[in-house]
């Protein structure tokens, strides 16, 4: 895209956040190969507390960040609660006060809460829109149980997400099937719509990530079988619903098992639910890995588990741990109904689908794997095929290339 309009970045998560480091960051260097060099990128977060930078370490971020022609700024996340029509007042006067001092002409907005803030900026200014990763979130938070459908939260976010959806310049979605969400639930027929799933950097999550020898050794995992997962628990996961899956392989392989959990989830909370599971806390090893070490960490596994909730929504979502796991070579069990990926495991014999949260099912899962393991000499390699078809990096250039360099939608 040539022209001299500058670009907004705007989520709304911690930079810190795995969801900047893996779910965003990697897409705005794209985003940045596709511009002329005196076009600026300027991208927005909200810290909350847990995450925040100290000033040492946002400056040296910032410095980064400025080196690959992008600016960051941040501002303190706010919880939805009855602070937040005051505190969004500020932060809307001081985001439209960034986008006439920076000349944006463009807010690229990650998800439908950053796109609410997005449009209603873009009302305010003028300025053109889109949204990325572009699925439903205030139905979703129904769903899930976090939110009420009477509540305000609810009615505001579904509100503002039809808004966004028929204002948008253009709809990126994970999958192709967002395109008919919106039909039936906004009414409205997207014409600019992309489609780009949660792509991950092959460079870095492939098969030579395997069973690294000196994290098999610190952690005594040599000779055993292996489970992760690297996730989050809770809200849109299963909980104790994951530790009747670890169960079920304690059953099959006995003392030849242990369950690797990649999460800052307090370990209280999780041997609470390995105890009411009857999960062995000996086969259990928790640890938080920064995003630079994940892929060494997810390689000590022999499977993995993707434990999104099966509610309608998810359909639409891409988890990009999917892509991570697929990379590296491992097979996954996933539950039914989630974005492309149960299909693609399915189809591609690639691990299980669970259709029912059932201990039948669990041990089905568990049987599954067990004969992958045991089958397939090639099962990495054939595995990691399946990352290279439907998450490279590949997918997303192409997407961004139309947008940003042959300027298909008219954005300039």
């Amino acid at each position: 895209m040539k022209g001299n309009q500058n670009i907004m970045i705007l989520t709304h998560w911690s930079y810190q956040d795995a969801l900047i480091q893996a779910y965003t960051l990697p897409y705005v260097y794209i985003i940045r190969k596709n511009l002329d060099a005196g076009r600026r990128i300027i991208l927005i977060t909200f810290e909350q507390k847990h995450l925040k930078l100290d000033e040492k370490n946002l400056k040296e971020k910032q410095k980064f960040l400025m080196s690959k022609g992008i600016e960051l700024i941040t501002f303190d996340y706010t919880n939805f609660n009855f602070s937040i029509i005051y505190k969004s007042f500020i932060h809307l006067f001081k985001l439209t006060r960034i986008i006439k001092k920076y000349r944006i002409g463009i807010i690229h907005a990650w998800c439908t809460p950053a796109g609410s803030i997005g449009y209603i900026l873009c009302k305010l200014t003028g300025v053109k829109l889109i949204i990325d990763s572009y699925e439903p979130h205030a139905e979703a938070m129904v769903e899930n149980q976090t939110w009420k459908k009477n509540s305000i939260k609810y009615h505001i976010l579904f509100h503002l997400e039809k808004k966004l959806t028929s204002y948008a310049s253009v709809l990126i979605s994970a999958t192709e099937g967002m395109r008919k969400y919106a039909e039936l639930k906004y009414n409205f027929t997207p014409k600019n719509f992309l489609v780009k799933p949660a792509c991950v950097d092959l460079s870095i999550f492939n098969n030579k990530r395997l069973k690294n020898s000196e994290l098999m050794k610190l952690y005594g995992l040599e000779n055993k079988i292996v489970c992760v997962y690297a996730g989050k628990f809770g809200g849109i996961y299963l909980t104790n619903e994951i530790f009747r899956i670890l169960v079920a392989a304690e059953k099959k392989w006995g003392d030849s098992f242990r369950a690797l959990l990649l999460t800052n989830h307090p370990r209280e909370e999780l041997e609470k639910w390995a105890n009411e599971t009857g999960f062995n806390l000996d086969k259990l090893i928790c640890k938080f890995v920064s995003h630079e070490d994940i892929a060494s960490y997810i390689g000590l596994g022999d499977f993995a588990i993707t434990p999104v909730k099966p509610i309608p929504t998810k359909r639409f979502c891409s988890p990009i741990k999917d892509g991570e796991y697929w990379g590296i070579g491992l097979p996954v069990i996933i539950t039914k109904n989630i974005s492309d990926d149960s299909d693609i495991i399915k189809s591609n014999n690639a691990g299980y689908v669970l259709e029912e949260l059932t201990k039948v099912e669990y041990e089905n899962a568990i049987s599954k794997i067990d004969l992958l393991l045991k089958s397939e000499n090639n099962l990495n390699e054939r595995i990691s095929s399946i990352a290279k078809n439907y998450r490279s990096y590949r997918i997303a250039e192409e997407v961004y290339f139309k947008i940003y360099s042959q300027d298909s939608f008219g954005l300039d």
